[in-house]
């Protein structure tokens, strides 16, 4: 019997991410439609544009599924989003035959991670799952989903999907990684303008550009998500990191029976 499981995060780049973990599972990307196990299928969209605007990304999942387990990646396209998707998608698929559900999601400098596990139990709580009591932990109840909430970097310290990189950079590209600093460093921010400098000047900014930096030498005018896919920020090196075996762990305790 196959196994379901629908994970939630942020952005693409969140995706990307955990789909590197997922695939030593023995799970496979799911490219076509006519391969796609019929229990997503009302997660794809039937029509375009969405909500009339020709300018919004079309929210289907990532599919990823082998002969004993299905799953299907969703990116709410921000924090704002999560319960909302989460909400969006249990209505039109039915949660009692979801074996697992996990979301990921980023730390931040306004609200400590506890603060905002908290809040976004509170608003998943009519949806009726048996949400976790700890950050980080698995609820397992039998008759609804393992269900658990991630917050990166590793459910303690503010912080973004981009601190994990930049560890798991540090040992991959240490080259990389100190030649980007000292390029993102020494930038002369009199020649920009405030417009310029908001999103670096946030309080990920800066980790965000070494990040991207670094991304555009390994795999130029493309994507981060593109770089994670192909590039070896997460292999058998990195995962000896003690942020990585938390979210792998987190991952199992969502996935496996």
């Amino acid at each position: 019997m196959v196994r379901y499981c629908y994970i939630v995060a942020e952005g693409p780049q969140d995706i990307e991410f955990l789909i590197c973990f997922l695939k030593s599972y023995g799970l496979k990307r799911v490219t076509f439609l006519s391969k796609l196990d019929s229990f997503w299928e009302p997660l794809v969209p039937k029509t375009f544009p969405i909500n009339d605007d020709l300018m919004k990304r079309v929210p289907v999942p990532v599919f990823l599924q082998n002969s004993e387990l299905s799953v299907a990646l969703h990116s709410a396209i921000g924090i704002t989003r999560l319960s909302n998707t989460i909400e969006e998608s249990l209505a039109i698929i039915p949660v009692s035959e979801i074996f697992g559900l996990g979301i990921f999601l980023d730390a931040d400098d306004i609200e400590t991670p506890q603060e905002r596990f908290d809040k976004l139990k509170a608003e998943l709580f009519p949806l009726g799952l048996s949400l976790p009591s700890t950050l980080g932990e698995v609820m397992k109840v039998k008759g609804s989903p393992n269900c658990g909430i991630f917050i990166a970097p590793n459910n303690n310290d503010s912080g973004t999907l981009e601190d994990i990189l930049l560890q798991c950079a540090n040992l991959n590209y240490p080259n990389l990684l100190y030649l980007s600093t000292n390029y993102v460093s020494s930038i002369d921010t009199n020649q920009l303008t405030s417009n310029d400098l908001k999103d670096l000047n946030k309080p990920a900014g800066k980790n965000k550009a070494l990040i991207s930096v670094i991304s555009s030498i390994l795999r130029p005018g493309k994507t981060l998500q593109v770089s994670i896919q192909d590039n070896r920020w997460i292999d058998e090196k990195t995962m000896a990191l003690d942020s990585l075996k938390l979210v792998k762990k987190f991952l199992d305790e969502v996935i496996l029976p």
